[in-house]
């Protein structure tokens, strides 16, 4: 085998289509038997990829197991498992240390390993290349170690993996020659790391920006409604400015696999190594968190305006992804909205044209079939995420009242976060 793919979730899927579009031969290792079982019959769990997609990848010779043995077989290893937050507000790396040491208990010479995994730096080198040097092989010599972040993006058709640069940091310069090597075979552009420390900084970096960026326009959208300014005018205004602006825009709290999540790791890393914290992101982080409570103030304040209370209205919240048109709810802040308005007593509904079910808390929410009607029947729709499935000027003009929190919809009667 070219390839053994570890996790075979949002990341580790694609990167298993892309290689096997190119002509090598994949295999790939899941823990969940029913992702296997799915996958060898020809049917994709993730957004990005079609059950039409898996059916090639099938018959290029693609294969899922559950049983690490395949991965003695294959040239290069790539672990794309999860990394979720621990309960110290640090990576959890559980899922990282045993696909190492399931890779180091078949690792032979010549092989590359590569992790993809979001984590804080020096991972690499500190916590995954001391579990494979346990096999008696060392990195470098026997072997090559390289971290590359993965930069996959569920739901942009503008940009996939093959189009988008892919950061490479190798343990040594020849663990970066072959990981480059590796990686050009898939994507239009290669761009090399100093070091493994300089790639993980990277990724953390990227989403360090956007996650502080998104604070600062979340806390202006609170004062500027105080003040009575229009902030999405204010940012169209200076969106227009040719140089040293990028536009960012208020939203009901932060969603997905990595802006909620990516910073807290460069954050543990700070607290725990250095001993202080990381303070632009420990703001930013309080900000968009109450961001939910918010909205459900302004949509309280809003029912009070039409003669309403909160206790005992019917809510619809429109959109309980953490982004536009996928199905991935992951972090999304509907769910802190939904809890917060159930505590007030207001009866809660949802649509999604993505999401079939939705629970919160264990508890299942009503899902409405017929949006339209729906709308004209609640007493208050709070649009959370806008899908291109809605139609939005049409939901504007039928809803009782309606509560914008993605600034789409700008008529008189409906009220813009």
């Amino acid at each position: 085998m070219d390839l053994a793919v570890i996790g075979l979730g949002y990341v580790g899927l694609p990167l298993a289509r892309e290689a096997a579009s190119v002509g090598l031969r994949v295999v790939g290792l899941d823990r969940d038997p029913r992702v296997v079982e799915a996958l060898n019959t020809g049917h994709s769990h993730v957004d990005d990829v079609t059950d039409e997609d898996v059916l090639r990848m099938r018959a290029a010779g693609f294969g899922a197991f559950t049983d690490a043995a395949c991965l003695a077989r294959a040239q290069t290893v790539v672990i794309c498992v999860p990394t979720p937050l621990g309960k110290d507000g640090g990576p959890d790396l559980g899922a990282v240390t045993s696909a190492t040491r399931t890779v180091a208990g078949r690792l032979r010479p010549g092989q590359l390993v590569v992790l993809e995994s979001t984590t804080y730096p020096g991972t690499t080198e500190e916590v995954v290349r001391p579990l494979l040097e346990e096999s008696g092989l060392r990195a470098g010599v026997d072997f090559a170690l390289a971290f590359s972040p993965e930069r996959i993006d569920p739901g942009n058709t503008a940009h996939g993996l093959r189009t988008t640069p892919k950061v490479v940091g190798g343990c040594t310069p020849s663990c970066a020659a072959r990981a480059v090597a590796f990686y050009g075979k898939l994507v239009d552009t290669v761009v090399q790391a100093k070091g493994t420390r300089e790639a993980e900084m990277a990724k953390l970096l990227e989403n360090t920006y956007r996650h502080v960026n998104i604070a600062l326009v979340n806390e202006l959208a609170v004062i500027s409604h105080e003040l009575h300014v229009d902030l999405w005018d204010a940012i169209r205004c200076a969106g227009t400015k040719p140089f040293g602006f990028q536009a960012f825009r208020p939203s009901p709290g932060v969603g997905g696999h990595c802006i909620p999540i990516d910073p807290n790791y460069l954050s543990y890393k700070v607290r725990s190594s250095l001993g202080y914290e990381f303070r632009f992101v420990e703001l930013a982080q309080e900000i968009n968190r109450r961001m939910p409570e918010y909205v459900v103030r302004r949509a309280q304040d809003l029912l009070n305006t039409a003669g309403r209370p909160l206790h005992g209205s019917r809510v619809l919240l429109l959109g309980v992804t953490y982004k536009p048109d996928v199905a991935d709810q992951r972090e999304s802040p509907a769910v802190p909205v939904a809890r917060l308005l159930r505590e007030r007593e207001a009866e809660v509904s949802f649509h999604d044209p993505n999401v079939r079910s939705w629970s919160v808390d264990g508890v299942s929410v009503p899902r409405v079939d017929d949006v339209m009607a729906a709308v004209r029947e609640q007493d208050l729709t709070i649009l959370l995420q806008d899908h291109s499935a809605y139609d939005l000027p049409a939901l504007g003009d039928a809803a009782r009242l309606l509560f914008d929190t993605r600034g789409r919809i700008f008529r008189p009667g409906v009220e813009v976060l």
